[in-house]
């Protein structure tokens, strides 16, 4: 049995040879020559091209420059020298001029009844309109009174039998004091004939009570309007049995004429309420309606409330209206502004002239040359409709700037409106 010979890893014939990689060195200087060296004719041809360029440049400079000089000199002043910002001006002027107190109110009738019958019977007429004025005393319904009637009727019989009786008793007790001679009664029998007077004079006075009970109830069947106002939607209808223990009624009567209006002000608002009370007894209040466009009425203010409402921090007070349009319904929301200051000869300005800084109020005031304004710090005593009321710092006549104040600067120039720019 043959075995494989054993290869002996030391010995060097025995190693593979190692593969050549080495280039040809013309190859190497092909491969340099695409990568890094330009032919002399590109050479050439680029600095031809730029010669040509440089020269056609210094040929045509007295064309193009005029050009160049119109662009580029007139932004470059613009960039330089802007012109100030168009603004908007108004002067302050001297008026007299309301203070108010805006707020929300719930309009309250001073008095609402419903009208309910007080007997029993079948309603036989409804002698009213819905929705219609109606004065106090005037009839509204009828109950059917035939019941009550022969009540009455009955009662005034009873009446008259116990006058007869009555009559009869004073006539034996008057006989009993006027015996003819010889005549005598005991005492017991004159005590009698008293008693029978007084029982009967008792009975008359019962007799009459009930009459006068009975002619009650024949008028309750009668229904009339307790207070003037108006009529709302009508309960029950004709033919329908009435009973004095139903609680809806037949009928709700609101008294619209004259009106009030309940309303809040804030706490601090108090003291003008009272300032303003002291001065005037009458204290002008006017009601507008949702949007605060339409004046619905106006009023005076009649009361004011004991006490500040802690969870809200308000005050109620009331006013009173006439309501002779009937504008103004119970349980109506309507917006009250409340006089409390009559501004006389007071410095106003548009609102929009007022600007907030970190702790105070300012106005843009132009200067006297129309070309600058400064800025002047005012306190602002109250603003209304757009308009605003100023305690100081401003005098009639000052021109303050309304629109346009995001541009502008103390000391800043401006650009009234109208006017051209100018030359410098």
């Amino acid at each position: 049995m043959s075995t494989a010979p054993k290869l002996d890893d030391g010995d060097p014939a025995l190693k593979p040879a190692p593969i050549e990689t080495s280039v040809p060195a013309d190859s190497e200087r092909a491969t340099s020559s695409l990568r890094g060296a330009k032919p002399w004719w590109y050479r050439l041809g680029s600095f031809l091209l730029l010669a040509g360029l440089a020269a056609l440049s210094y040929a045509t400079r007295d064309r193009w420059e005029p050009v160049l000089e119109g662009w580029i000199r007139p932004a470059a002043a613009n960039r330089t020298k802007p012109r100030p910002p168009v603004v908007s001006i108004a002067e302050a002027k001297q008026d007299s001029i309301p203070q108010f107190i805006n707020c929300l109110g719930t309009v309250t009738a001073f008095n609402s009844v419903t009208l309910k019958s007080r007997v029993d019977g079948e309603l036989v007429e409804v002698a009213f309109q819905e929705g219609q004025m109606v004065q106090e005393g005037q009839l509204l319904a009828r109950i059917d009174s035939r019941t009550f009637e022969a009540l009455l009727n009955q009662t005034k019989g009873q009446l008259q039998r116990d006058l007869a009786a009555l009559e009869l008793a004073r006539l034996n007790v008057d006989r009993s004091r006027n015996l003819p001679a010889g005549g005598a009664l005991s005492e017991q029998e004159r005590d009698e004939l008293q008693a029978v007077y007084k029982q009967a004079q008792a009975l008359v006075e019962v007799d009459r009570a009930l009459v006068a009970n009975a002619e009650l109830q024949v008028a309750y069947c009668n229904i009339v309007a307790p207070i003037s106002g108006r009529v709302g939607l009508r309960q029950v209808d004709q033919g329908n049995m009435i009973q004095a223990s139903n609680p809806n009624g037949i009928v709700v009567i609101t008294q619209l004429q004259p009106i009030s209006v309940v309303f809040s002000i804030p706490q601090d608002e108090i003291l003008r309420v009272q300032k303003q009370l002291s001065e005037s007894s009458l204290v002008p209040v006017f009601a507008f309606d949702r949007t605060f466009q339409n004046q619905l009425a106006q009023g005076t203010l009649t009361a004011i409330d004991n006490q500040v409402d802690q969870t809200t921090g308000t005050l109620r007070l009331k006013a009173t209206f006439e309501n002779q349009e009937s504008l103004l319904f119970p349980n109506q929301f309507v917006n009250i502004r409340l006089l409390v200051k009559q501004w006389s000869d007071a410095i106003v300005i548009p609102s929009s002239a007022v600007q907030r800084g970190a702790d105070f109020q300012y106005v843009y005031v132009v200067q006297s040359d129309n070309e600058t304004v400064d800025i002047a710090k005012v306190q602002v005593a109250f603003s209304e409709a757009g308009r605003s009321v100023i305690a100081q710092g401003l005098k009639a006549g000052d021109r303050v700037v309304i629109e346009g104040t995001d541009k502008l600067q103390p000391k800043g120039m401006i650009t009234l409106p109208g006017a051209g720019p100018k030359s410098r």
